[in-house]
C-alpha cells in the first residue's frame, strides 16, 4: 500500500532523506509499513541514533482489505522516491483491483492458522463460514433429542457422530456445487473468487479432495446401524444433483430443503432402528419449509447476476411478493414442529420454544431489506439461532 506526504509536511525525521526544498512525494512500499494494534500518538526522538528505532506515524482512519486501520509504523525503510509519482492509471487500477479481491476475500482463521497449501481446500469446504453446517446440523440434533427417552438427555456420542456428519457432508455438498457452478461462479459477484472459479484449484484437484471428504464421511456412516446406512447413503442422490436444478426450475431452494433436513429422518432412525412417520415425517416437512424461508432470502443477493447468467431461484420466481410467500412457508414450519412435537407427547417448554422461534422467524421476515446484500446475508446467518431455539425446546420439553 503506497503512502505519500508533501515535503512542505514532513517532519524533521524526513528532512535527513531529502532535500529541504524539494516538492515532491515520498512513496514508501507496502513493506515498509506493519500494523500497529495501538492508537496512541507517538513522536519520533529528532536526534540521530546510531541504531535507529522504528518512527511511529499516525495517519488518518483508513480501511484497507475490510479493517480499520488508525496507525501504520515505519520498520525497515527498503525505498524512497524523490522523484514525483510516476504511477500509471493502468498500474493504479491494477492496485485498486488487488485491493478489491483482498476486501472481498477478506482474512479469516484459515488465512493466519493453515499452511498455504491447505487454505483452498478449506475454502472450498466453506470452513470459514460455519452457519452451512449448523443449518444441516440442526434438524439432526432435533431428530436425536427428539428420539431420547423422557426424562433423559439425548444420546452424546449420536450428537457429536452427526456434527461431524454436518461439516463433512456440507463440505462436500459445496466441493461437488463448485464443480457443476464453476463457469457460472466466474460470472456472479459473490463467488467468483471461490477457488475453482478462480483457477486456485483445477477441477481435478476438487474431485480428489470430494474423494477425500466422501471417504471421512463413510467411516462415520458405518458407525451406524443398517437401517441408517441405507437411508443416509440415499441422501447421496440429493447432494450431487442438488447443484443442477438452479438451472432446471425456480424452486431449487425447496430441493435443498429436501437435502439439508435428511438427518431429520437419519436421526431418528441412528436412535430407534426405524422411522416413526407420525413424529419424523412432520419434523422433515418444517425443516423444509424453514430452507424455504432462510435460502429464499439468502438467493436475493444474489437475484441480479441470476437473472444476467439465467440461473433461476424463488427470489426471481417471488419478486415482490417474496415477504408474503416466506410468511406462509414461516407459518408452515411453525405448524409442522408443532405437529411432530404433539405426536411426540413432549412437555409444554417445546411449546415456549416454537413462540420463541416464531417471533425470530417474524423478525427476520418482517425486518429484512430485500434490496441490500447485507442485510440478506445477516438474516440468513441468524437462523442459526432459529435451530438452537428449537434445539433447547425439544432438549427441555423431553427432560
Amino acid at each position: 500500500m503506497a503512502a505519500a506526504f508533501w515535503l512542505s509536511h514532513a517532519s524533521r525525521t524526513t528532512s535527513r532523506f531529502l532535500k529541504p526544498s524539494s516538492s515532491s512525494l515520498i512513496t514508501l512500499s507496502r513493506s515498509l509499513f506493519s500494523v500497529s494494534s495501538s492508537h496512541y500518538l507517538a513522536t519520533s526522538n529528532p536526534s540521530p541514533s546510531p541504531s535507529p528505532k522504528p518512527c511511529p506515524i499516525t495517519v488518518p482512519n483508513q480501511s484497507y482489505g475490510g479493517r480499520w486501520v488508525s496507525e501504520f509504523r515505519v520498520g525497515a525503510v527498503s525505498y524512497i522516491s524523490t522523484s514525483p509519482s510516476s504511477s500509471s492509471p493502468a498500474t493504479t487500477a491494477k492496485s485498486d483491483e488487488n485491493r478489491s479481491r483482498e476486501a472481498k476475500v477478506g482474512v479469516s482463521w484459515i488465512d493466519l492458522y493453515l499452511p498455504r497449501q491447505a487454505r483452498p481446500y478449506a475454502r472450498l469446504a466453506r470452513l470459514d463460514k460455519p452457519i452451512g453446517t449448523w443449518l444441516l446440523a440442526w434438524p439432526c440434533m432435533w431428530s436425536i433429542t427428539l428420539a431420547a427417552n423422557p426424562g433423559q438427555l439425548p444420546d452424546f456420542k449420536m450428537l457429536m457422530l452427526f456434527g461431524c456428519g454436518a461439516l463433512l457432508l456440507r463440505g462436500a455438498g459445496c466441493t461437488v456445487n463448485d464443480l457443476l457452478d464453476r463457469d457460472i461462479d466466474t460470472m456472479v459477484e459473490r463467488t467468483k473468487l471461490r477457488p475453482v472459479a478462480s483457477g486456485l484449484l483445477t477441477p481435478f484437484q476438487g474431485i480428489c479432495f470430494l474423494g477425500f471428504q466422501l471417504l471421512l464421511g463413510l467411516g462415520i456412516l458405518l458407525q451406524l446401524n443398517n437401517y441408517s446406512r441405507i437411508l443416509g447413503a440415499s441422501s447421496l442422490l440429493l447432494v450431487f444433483s442438488y447443484p443442477l436444478m438452479k438451472r432446471l426450475t425456480f424452486w431449487p431452494q425447496a430441493y435443498l430443503g429436501l437435502t439439508f433436513n435428511w438427518g431429520a429422518l437419519l436421526g431418528w432412525s441412528a436412535i430407534k432402528g426405524d422411522i416413526d412417520p407420525a413424529i419424523v415425517l412432520p419434523l422433515y416437512v418444517s425443516g423444509v419449509f424453514w430452507t424455504l424461508v432462510y435460502d429464499t432470502i439468502y438467493a436475493h443477493q444474489d437475484k441480479e447476476d441470476d437473472l444476467r447468467v439465467g440461473i433461476k431461484s424463488t427470489a426471481l420466481r417471488f419478486g415482490d411478493s417474496t415477504k408474503k410467500w416466506v410468511m406462509g412457508f414461516g407459518i408452515a414450519c411453525i405448524s409442522s414442529l408443532a405437529l411432530s412435537g404433539y405426536n411426540a407427547e413432549i412437555g409444554w417448554p417445546y411449546y415456549a420454544s416454537l413462540a420463541a422461534a416464531s417471533g425470530q422467524l417474524a423478525w427476520q421476515i418482517w425486518t429484512v431489506d430485500l434490496s441490500s446484500r447485507a442485510d440478506c446475508n445477516r438474516k440468513f446467518v441468524s437462523n442459526k439461532w432459529f435451530g438452537a431455539i428449537i434445539f433447547s425446546g425439544i432438549l427441555f420439553g423431553r427432560l
